[in-house]
């Protein structure tokens, strides 16, 4: 069975084809720009180097049209007919609390899906546009949408409900959704099977740091919290978002600058975090090799950014009543050795002890880098979002035959 992978943004198009009789990928890349000038798809070979093709993409149709005839080229494809793809997986950024599982698409998923839009109005209408043009497209081919908060809905009502009054959870569900879910779902069940772990008698802590980045605290295979909230700005700093602020931070901040609503929520979303903080790059590699130069604003932002990681830790590991391993995954997390090793500095008492030797020398790798003797495993173990995708997609495929 072939499985193709999409992520759609609002103006781009992720995707990978996967043959799940071994979990091969057989092509990848990504289009660009979508609705813009200067539009573009830059796909993957086989011999690990990338070709750019530019193109006119006016509607997100025209992306998924382009994704499909690159996968029919003779010199850069990987299919001779579209007939060969089984099922098409969608990433969806915002269930809700609609959707607590994946599900096949269909008219009613739709509708869903956009009622959610308020939630999260640039995902979620990119992602129904990706539905759409694969249904104009390839009409007979089922789909199906994973819900990147679904694995974050075991959730207590305690850790997920805000402090707030009662009616707005119930008229407009103001609540802790998460984000990250996939991510965090894959490496928790592939740390278990990296360390022995029973995963249904295990507590993990796992760190998605990236541009975007949060933490999960993970009993027995399920999420009892997570850093993230209604949206996700909250939590962790992180490259453009502020992370947790106080509210009233937020209206005085208005006042004082003159913004509205949306311009406020542009201003935490797109330039602060470690963007605001130095005002060089929301790239936390260009962060670090300012902060090497000597840049005062660049060192400030990393030791912000490395404290609210371990003060996550610490936190959830009291959730936890206790951990077995912690995790670190996504951009950051699997290649910045600075801050793995900053985020654990100090937790030696909770018998987190990191082995900074071994720590510097992983990249981008499965890597235990917690010395022998310490009590607390720390992992880095790069994520795989679409695989799990690719599954979920192949299971109920094969499940609705």
């Amino acid at each position: 069975m072939n499985i193709l992978v999409l992520n759609c943004g609002s103006s781009s198009i992720k995707y990978k084809l996967y043959n799940m009789d071994d979990e091969s990928v057989l092509a990848q890349g990504g289009v660009e720009r979508i609705g813009l000038d200067n539009a573009f798809i830059k796909v993957k070979l086989a011999n690990g180097e990338k070709k750019q093709i530019m193109a006119d993409l006016p509607t997100h149709k025209e992306g998924v049209s382009l994704v499909f005839k690159c996968l029919l080229d003779p010199e850069i494809g990987a299919i001779k007919d579209l007939k060969e793809i089984d099922a098409v997986g969608h990433r969806i950024v915002q269930g809700g609390d609609k959707f607590n599982q994946s599900v096949i698409v269909d008219q009613s998923v739709e509708d869903g899906i956009e009622e959610l839009c308020d939630l999260a109005p640039v995902h979620n209408a990119g992602h129904l546009k990706g539905i759409r043009a694969v249904d104009s497209l390839m009409p007979n081919t089922p789909q199906v949408c994973v819900f990147d908060n679904a694995f974050h809905s075991t959730m207590p009502d305690y850790a997920y409900l805000y402090a707030v009054p009662y009616e707005l959870y119930q008229k407009y569900h103001v609540r802790r959704y998460g984000f990250h879910g996939t991510s965090h779902r894959y490496v928790s069940k592939r740390v278990c099977e990296i360390l022995g772990l029973d995963i249904n008698n295990s507590k993990i802590i796992t760190c998605h740091i990236g541009n975007g980045a949060s933490v999960a605290a993970i009993k027995n295979g399920k999420v009892i919290d997570t850093s993230m909230g209604l949206t996700p700005l909250a939590g962790l700093m992180m490259g453009s978002r502020s992370g947790d602020i106080d509210a009233s931070a937020v209206t005085y901040i208005m006042e004082k600058l003159g913004l509205k609503p949306q311009e406020m929520a542009d201003y935490l979303n797109k330039k602060s975090g470690v963007l605001g903080i130095t005002g060089i790059s929301s790239d936390m590699r260009d962060i670090e090799s300012a902060a090497k130069e000597g840049n005062e604003r660049a060192q400030l932002a990393l030791k912000m950014y490395d404290y609210r990681i371990k003060k996550y830790i610490g936190a959830y590991t009291a959730a936890l009543g206790g951990v077995d391993a912690v995790v670190f995954t996504a951009g950051v997390g699997e290649n910045q050795t600075s801050t793995r090793e900053k985020s654990c500095e100090g937790l030696e008492y909770l018998g987190i002890k990191i082995d900074v030797a071994k720590n510097a020398t992983v990249h981008g790798e499965e890597a235990i880098i917690s010395t022998p003797d310490s009590k607390v495993k720390v992992v880095v173990v790069p994520t795989d979002e679409e695989i799990v995708i690719a599954r979920d997609t192949k299971a109920l495929v094969e499940k609705a035959k």
